[in-house]
């Protein structure tokens, strides 16, 4: 009984001073019109606190709409898409190594009463949010993780952070990681290793290179001990090369056969 008979004061309370604030309005007609009456943008909402309850009908605007100076409070919400760069968190991954991370988050407002009602400042909250969560998230994954799969770690803080601001009204659209810093001492230790690694694979490449070239020779010296004219046709074919090269020396191959014998 006593809660339903202190509701009914209330509402008796908030009459009389909604009368007496309409009461001054039209007295003071003539000037009433340029304090009663406010725009509201294409892009923004107004929440009227009427003696601190919402008054009824939801948000206000776009357009015209009205309101009581003695009685109502106003709070005009923005519901365009903002952006905003989360600072560089330095977050120890799960292989105990220390990066540097930012990233940037778009988000909006879609419910304007529950944005006004639910939060202190929703920009600032949504902001600080963002950061622990940015920690949180990467401190779960390895440095190879973070490098390599930047996209779904952008898609799955979206995810936590939407789920973690849908009852302040807010709406994240998007979140991109934007750069990822290591330490100096770190980039030098990578960079050695992919140069090992670089040199690793020429040098394998250069192994499989010298085995098919010495494929290729046997091959050739099979035949040319098949036919011995084979050899001095390409003798002569590599005096013609020399030839046409404009070269003044020339080396003529000796059999060692032929040395040996004029030795002895």
């Amino acid at each position: 009984m006593l809660p339903i008979l202190k509701r009914d004061e209330d509402d008796t309370c908030s009459n009389v001073l909604v009368f007496i604030s309409l009461l001054l309005c039209l007295i003071f007609l003539p000037l009433t019109p340029f304090f009663i009456i406010k725009v509201a943008s294409q892009y923004e909402r107004a929440v009227v606190l009427r003696l601190g309850r919402v008054r009824s009908g939801g948000a206000a605007g776009p357009g015209l709409y009205f309101y009581l100076p003695c009685t109502d409070e106003i709070h005009v919400v923005d519901m365009r898409t903002v952006s905003f760069d989360v600072p560089p968190q330095e977050v120890l991954t799960r292989d105990s190594v220390t990066v540097s991370v930012d990233a940037v988050v778009y988000f909006r407002i879609q419910d304007a009463i529950s944005s006004v009602c639910n939060v202190d400042n929703v920009r600032t909250s949504t902001r600080l949010l963002a950061q622990t969560t940015l920690r949180n998230m990467l401190g779960t994954k390895t440095l190879s993780e973070i490098l390599s799969e930047r996209e779904e770690i952008s898609k799955s803080m979206q995810r936590i952070l939407d789920s973690a601001t849908d009852p302040w009204g807010v709406l994240v659209e998007r979140v991109e990681v934007k750069d990822v810093r290591l330490p100096p001492a770190l980039q030098r230790s990578m960079a050695a290793e992919a140069e090992a690694q670089r040199d690793a694979r020429a040098k394998v490449i250069a192994a499989e290179g010298e085995l098919l070239a010495s494929k290729a020779l046997k091959e050739a010296a099979d035949v040319f001990s098949e036919s011995p004219a084979t050899l001095q046709l390409r003798y002569l074919q590599t005096l013609g090369a020399i030839a046409t090269e404009q070269n003044s020396t020339i080396i003529f191959p000796v059999p060692v056969q032929m040395l040996k014998s004029l030795a002895q």
